[in-house]
């Protein structure tokens, strides 16, 4: 529709794989029941709430399970609706889904959720990413702990790897940022840790960056922390370089993407990227690039498609998250179903919640639902690795270490 809502249904195609073979080790489509799956997601909000590729990369995994063994051996239908990134055009979706007689309900991003009319249907609800703080206690699962766990483990960083007493913060004044922010804040002054933060625009110039580093490290704090991301990690990180700052800088995930890290070389000396995963050839990797591959746009030609070999998975983005999210479950589902419970909606949503030995795609991350109770009862992952610049290479800190968020939730 107009208000930038709206659905799309993606047909399972039947018979095509959508590479060359099955990955991973499956035969064939599933000849289970369809089961019809509803996926919300937003795009289009023109203050930059748009997120196309985590709906595309989930729909990517769902045609793969389709032309290899199914979810949980059934084939699976996805309707997905489109979010406008506004109350309204999230709770029309939630009624359009749950109309279609959806049995799960997976967000992508949907800052405002209608949690109360999945209830009401009696859906279930798994998420990848919680946003606002109502996402935290609703009654939905989500598979990694979002600005909460990553915030945190920010401070156990500062406070266990370089024994900080002081940090300089550095973030863009809006919404967004502000709330991180105030996250990071709460965490370090739960460590016992000062610092004081500047703040600028989501967009500065060089000489603007260059003068944020610089506000921030005036009372040389023990560290610097920033939350600026896409192009604020170009710009912080040569700011940081051009003020001849030396010490440790934490940042998010974002900033180790490799078209960041191509940018500015080795100016990203000493800053640590929390939450990141170095680059591993395994197997999931392989499964993974093959899926995403033909979604992926070749700069040189401007047509969609590449090469599996050149997907560079720590670039992925925000749209990876569709396949954390549709590849989890996929492993999830498996594990059920090989234990006898039958494969639905309800079904999956139990097995998560309670199951032990579970782990994000990829096999680092362990999956533990309401670990946090009574703050974080959503939440079904705390711990997750770091990685920095170091000699020309993003690598893992400490050896793959995972850092566990949970002591200084905030």
């Amino acid at each position: 529709g107009s208000d930038g809502g709206g659905s799309t249904e993606t047909a399972a195609p039947s018979t095509e794989a959508p590479v060359e073979a099955c990955l991973g080790g499956e035969e064939g489509p599933p000849t289970g029941p369809e089961m019809l799956i509803g996926m919300v997601n937003t795009e289009g909000n023109p203050n930059g709430l748009d997120f196309p590729d985590l709906r595309r990369f989930t729909e990517a995994s769902f045609e793969y399970m389709n032309a290899c063994g199914g979810f949980g051996g059934r084939p699976v239908k996805l309707e997905t609706c489109v979010s406008g990134g506004t109350p309204e055009t999230s709770q029309a979706c939630a009624q359009e889904l749950v109309g279609k007689k959806v049995e799960l309900i997976l967000l992508g991003l949907d800052l405002f959720p209608d949690f109360a009319t999945y209830e009401a249907a009696g859906v279930p609800v798994i998420g990848v990413l919680p946003i606002l703080p109502p996402d935290f206690t609703a009654n939905a699962l989500f598979l990694t702990g979002g600005n909460a766990t990553t915030t945190a483990v920010m401070a156990v960083i500062a406070q266990d790897r370089y024994q900080a007493k002081t940090v300089g913060i550095i973030h863009a004044d809006n919404a967004g940022a502000n709330s991180t922010a105030a996250g990071v804040e709460a965490a370090l002054d739960k460590a016992g840790i000062t610092w004081k933060a500047v703040t600028g625009g989501d967009n500065e110039t060089d000489a603007g960056y260059l003068g944020l580093m610089q506000q921030a490290n005036a009372d040389d704090p023990d560290l610097l922390i920033s939350l600026y991301a896409d192009a604020g990690c170009i710009g912080t990180i040569r700011g940081y370089k051009t003020a001849g700052i030396t010490k440790p800088v934490l940042t998010t995930s974002i900033c180790s993407d490799s078209d960041v890290i191509s940018q500015v070389g080795d100016a990203a000396t000493n800053w640590v990227f929390v939450g990141a995963t170095p680059e591993r050839d395994t197997p999931e990797k392989a499964l993974l690039q093959s899926i995403v591959a033909p979604y992926i746009k070749n700069e040189a030609t401007g047509e969609m498609g590449i090469e599996p070999a050149d997907v560079a998975t720590g670039a992925l983005g925000l749209g990876g998250l569709g396949t954390v999210l549709a590849l989890s479950l996929r492993n999830f589902a498996a594990e059920m179903v090989a234990g006898g419970t039958e494969m639905t909606g309800p079904n999956l949503y139990d097995f998560l919640k309670s199951a032990d030995g579970l782990f994000l795609y990829g096999g680092i991350t362990p999956v533990k639902c309401g670990l946090a109770t009574p703050s974080y009862p959503s939440i079904c992952s705390y711990v997750f690795e770091a990685t920095e610049y170091k000699d020309g290479a993003v690598v893992s800190v400490d050896g793959g270490k995972l850092w566990d968020s949970t002591p200084l939730l905030p």
